[in-house]
Parts: C-alpha cells; sequence; structure tokens
C-alpha cells in the first residue's frame, strides 16, 4: 500500500507540474498572441488613418494648384473646384475660399459678396462684429466662398480670420510655409460643433511671390481617426497638442470630446504617430480587453483541464492497483484455504485411519475367542459409541480439541449420573480426547452390577488438576469408585487392563496406577500437561496452510 501510495502521488506530482507547465506556456503564448494581434491591428489602424490624411492633403494640394484667375477677390472662386472636390468623395464638413485682400480692396470685395447673393456683405471679424476698414493699413484674411452653401455656411463669408486664436495662426504659418497646414482642434461651424480640424492650402497667383489666398477644408476629428468601428481591439484617442495632459476620443454617438489623460487609469498599449498638414499627430490606442487578465484566465482553465486529467488518471490508476491489489489477496487468500484444505485433508485421513485402527483393536480385543457374546455386544457397542462421541465433539471443534468435561456425558459413558466431576475444564487434544474417551468408558463400564441390585450404588468421583509451573506443568487425574471393593467390582477385561494400565499412559506421556483401598477403587493417572493439551498437534492443520516465505 505504501508503494501504490508512492507511485500515485508520484504521478499526481508530475500531472500537477505538467498542468502548470502547460498553464504557464498558455499564458507566454496568450499574451505573444494577443500582443501580435494588437499591434497588427494598430498598425493597419494607423496606415489607413495616414492615408486618409494624405488622401485629404492630396485634396487641398490639388485644389489650390488649379486656382488660375487673374483676380482672388471673387465670391465664386470655388464654383470650378466643386467637381473635383467632390470627386474626392472626402467627408469634409466645410470648404472656403479665403482671400487675402489689401487696404485698397475691401469695396471691391463687398460687392463681389453682394453679387454672389450672401446676405450679409460687411467686413466683419471673426466674432461677427463689423470692422473699421478705413483704419486698417495690413492686408487681412477674409473668407469669401463657402461649399457647400446652407443656412448655416451662407452667414460665414466677409468674416475676418486674422484674429481668430486658432485659425489665424494657422493661416500665418501656412503663408510662412508656402504649404498645406493643418489647425489645432476647434469647434466646427458653430461654438458647440462637432470637434475637427481644418486644413488650409495657400494659393499662388502666376508670377506672385506671396499666396493671394488659401483654400481651406474642415474634418470631423472622428472620421479622421476611424473611431467608430465597434468591433475593434481597441480604442483611439488623439493626443491634444493644445494640452499634453488631455486627449480627445469620440463617443458612441461619434462626438469628439475632451478627457484627461489619466481616465484610463493606465498608459495607452500603443502610440502612432501620423503626419497631416504639416504636423505629427499622436494616435493612443488602449486594448478593449485585458490580455493579461484574458491570458490567466486562459491559462487557469488550462490548468484545470490538466489537474482534472491528473485527477482522473490517478483515480483510474489507484482503481486498477486496489483491484488488482484485492484480485491478488482474494488469490492469496484462495491459495492459502486450499492449501489448508489439503492439509486438512491429508490430517483428516491419518487420523481416520488410527480411529479406523482403534476400532479394529477394539473389535479385535472385545471378541476374542471365547468371550460371553453377550458382554462382548454390550462392551463393543460401548466402546464404539464413545469413540463416536468424541469423534463428533472434535468435528464440532474442527479437531482443535475438546473440553474435559464433555467426555463425561451421558451418551458417551453408563452411569454418568452417578460420577461427580470436578476440575478445571481444559480443552484436550484430539489424540487426548480419543483415549480419555475410552478410558472413562472402560472405568464406568465396570462399576459394580451386583450391588446396585440390592440397592447399593458405587458412587463415583472424577477429579482432575494441573500443578507446577509452566512449562513443567503436570496434570493429575484421579478417578475413586466408592462401595466397591474387589470382591464386588466387575473384574476389567483384558483390554480394559492394556488401556488402562499401558495404551492410555503412554498416548498421553504418562504413567498410570490403580488400585483397591478398604472403601473404594482408585485409578489414577500423572502425565505432562504439553502432552494433554498437544498444541503442535491442535494447530497442525494452521502450520501447514501457512504461505512458504521468498527464498525458502
Amino acid at each position: 500500500m505504501v508503494r501504490l501510495g508512492f507511485i500515485i502521488g508520484f504521478i499526481a506530482l508530475v500531472g500537477v507540474l505538467l498542468s502548470g507547465l502547460a498553464a504557464y506556456r498558455v499564458h507566454d503564448q496568450e499574451l505573444t498572441v494577443d500582443g501580435i494581434a494588437l499591434a497588427r491591428a494598430i498598425d493597419v489602424h494607423a496606415s489607413l488613418v495616414q492615408d486618409r490624411l494624405t488622401e485629404r492633403e492630396l485634396l487641398a494640394r490639388v485644389a489650390s494648384g488649379l486656382f488660375r484667375a487673374p483676380s482672388v477677390i471673387k465670391a465664386n472662386m470655388l464654383e470650378p473646384l466643386r467637381s473635383s472636390i467632390y470627386a474626392f468623395k472626402t467627408d469634409f464638413v466645410v470648404a472656403t475660399w479665403i482671400a487675402r485682400l489689401q487696404p485698397g480692396e475691401f469695396d471691391a470685395a463687398r460687392a463681389e459678396l453682394k453679387a454672389a447673393g450672401f446676405a450679409d456683405t460687411v467686413i466683419r471679424g471673426y466674432d461677427d462684429q463689423p470692422l473699421d476698414t478705413r483704419a486698417l493699413d495690413q492686408p487681412i484674411d477674409v473668407l469669401m466662398d463657402v461649399e457647400p452653401r446652407n443656412a448655416e455656411t451662407m452667414a460665414f463669408p466677409g468674416r475676418s480670420l486674422d484674429l481668430q486664436p486658432i485659425l489665424g495662426p494657422m493661416l500665418a504659418r501656412a503663408m510662412a510655409d508656402g504649404k498645406p497646414v493643418a489647425s489645432d482642434p476647434l469647434p466646427l461651424l458653430r461654438s458647440d460643433g462637432p470637434v475637427g480640424l481644418v486644413l488650409a492650402a495657400p494659393v499662388l497667383q502666376e508670377g506672385g511671390a506671396e499666396p493671394a489666398g488659401f483654400v481651406t477644408f474642415s474634418y470631423d476629428l472622428s472620421s479622421l481617426m476611424l473611431t467608430n468601428d465597434d468591433l475593434s481591439l481597441f480604442s483611439v484617442v488623439l493626443k491634444d497638442p493644445r494640452d499634453p495632459d488631455s486627449e480627445l476620443i469620440a463617443n458612441q454617438q461619434g462626438a469628439v470630446m475632451s478627457r484627461p489623460a489619466s481616465s484610463q487609469g493606465s498608459a495607452p498599449s500603443m502610440l502612432r504617430t501620423v503626419t497631416f498638414g504639416g504636423r505629427d499627430w499622436s494616435l493612443g490606442y488602449y486594448a478593449k480587453t485585458n490580455a493579461t487578465l484574458r491570458a490567466q484566465q486562459t491559462s487557469a482553465v488550462v490548468a484545470a483541464i490538466g489537474l482534472a486529467l491528473t485527477a482522473i488518471i490517478c483515480g483510474l490508476f489507484g482503481y486498477v492497483a486496489y483491484n488488482n491489489l484485492r484480485l491478488s489477496r482474494e488469490i492469496q487468500v484462495r491459495i492459502g484455504f486450499e492449501r489448508r484444505l489439503t492439509a486438512v485433508i491429508d490430517e483428516l485421513n491419518h487420523r481416520v485411519k488410527n480411529i479406523l485402527a482403534v476400532i479394529q483393536s477394539i473389535v479385535t480385543r472385545t471378541l476374542r475367542h471365547g468371550s460371553d457374546i453377550d458382554i462382548a455386544r454390550e462392551l463393543l457397542i460401548g466402546r464404539i459409541h464413545a469413540m463416536s462421541n468424541v469423534v463428533s465433539l472434535l468435528s464440532e471443534s474442527q479437531w482443535q480439541g475438546v473440553k474435559l468435561k464433555g467426555l463425561f456425558e451421558a451418551r458417551a459413558i453408563p452411569h454418568a449420573e452417578r460420577i461427580a466431576v470436578s476440575g478445571p475444564d481444559i480443552a484436550v487434544s484430539a489424540r487426548a480426547a480419543q483415549s480419555l474417551s475410552l478410558l472413562f468408558f472402560e472405568l464406568a463400564s465396570h462399576t459394580d452390577e451386583g450391588l446396585s441390585l440390592v440397592g447399593k450404588h458405587p458412587h463415583i468421583v472424577a477429579h482432575w488438576e494441573v500443578t507446577g509451573e509452566e512449562p513443567e506443568t503436570v496434570f493429575h487425574f484421579r478417578w475413586e469408585e466408592f462401595n466397591t471393593s474387589a470382591a464386588t467390582r466387575r473384574a476389567d477385561s483384558d483390554f480394559g487392563v492394556i488401556l488402562l494400565d499401558r495404551v492410555a499412559p503412554e498416548a498421553l506421556g504418562g504413567v498410570s496406577k490403580r488400585y483397591f483401598t478398604e472403601v473404594s477403587y482408585v485409578y489414577e493417572l500423572t502425565a505432562p500437561m504439553e502432552t494433554v493439551i498437544d498444541m503442535t498437534e491442535r494447530d497442525r492443520t494452521e502450520q501447514f496452510a501457512i504461505p512458504p516465505r521468498k527464498g525458502k
């Protein structure tokens, strides 16, 4: 059992180690795969965003290159560009033409605005307040045309954008760089409008050294960032160039809003930089799923499966091993039983032969030539009955001995009612029981019958005791018949004399004597206790049944 437990424990330890190793490998691989998938998806997204931004910047360059009019003070400068800008199918919010007006061109600009059908032809500031054009001695940038034209955009032409906090610096930079420039994020169309970017491309007339105006395109920031993909592995934020501690993100409705950069509780999983309008923009990517937690859950599932399989294997192995052990024990028990049965049969054969030999001797000596046939028949039946009784008692005890008092039963000994039995109720061996049973029968069968006819019955006392110290204890037996004498007591038969004086003492390894006193007949038997109980004979069948030891 100890070795079996050690084997099962070893299998369980190996299973636990393998389960842990598999869980660790799965955890590591899940993190790697999720990281690769997230990085690839982010790279694809950043590439698509850059392509969209490049496409829109290209549109601004193409639009600015199409201006070839001799005068740019017109309110319909976008007319020839409409087909071109819509052909690009870009999702701009509004496109405008901003003319750079010199101090002497304000009247002409107002006339152009009126001719184009705009309601307000006054040159105004970005806050829609009229400007004192007579006091201006520097060029200003005035919005002259807009696309698309609707009720909301028709109010924009005529406004000067030089002092606008975001668009003014953008136009100044575009004029200085001579190439498209993007603005900071700002609300489009109105103060609560969608957050977006404005891209301004300077327009140069033929032979001109400075820009004569600007073509601008306004874009909703959410469409530029491609943030409305619900199935993506990440959410996209734009690092706000106006505040390094803020970031811009689109909500579920596509509206862009600002939030603190630490609102997610951790830094973005990855950062990517895109270029638009001569500026670098930082896109932050937050993973929508916790890769570490997912890897831990997956590895926990793998570990649980591994431990379950280990438990099943250990259970099956233990069950099979237990059954094998049980079958092995049953086989050993059966082998021992067969050995015991063989030994019992051999012992029984031996004892039956002994009993038959004893019976043969009883019959031969009882029916010797010249004996009275009636007396011989009575003695023969009694002796065989005594042998039968002791065999029955031995069978009931599985030949492990007989209680000495049991040999004095009325069915085996005549006149048992007149016998006073006393002594320790010891268990004698089978051999001693057979000898003592015949001995008691012979003693009881020869009590005086003559006296019983006149009403005097011999009083018989059978007493035994054990004296001495182990292992040299001695068995003393005394049979005494009162109310009898040598003249009245039936003489012992030849078989009885042999049994009393030689067979019984020799069978028990002791000595005997018989004699008459003045008032009784006495028979005494003394024998070593070890031959009376004979443990060697009693346990012989058990010793035969013990399995042989290995190596012997």
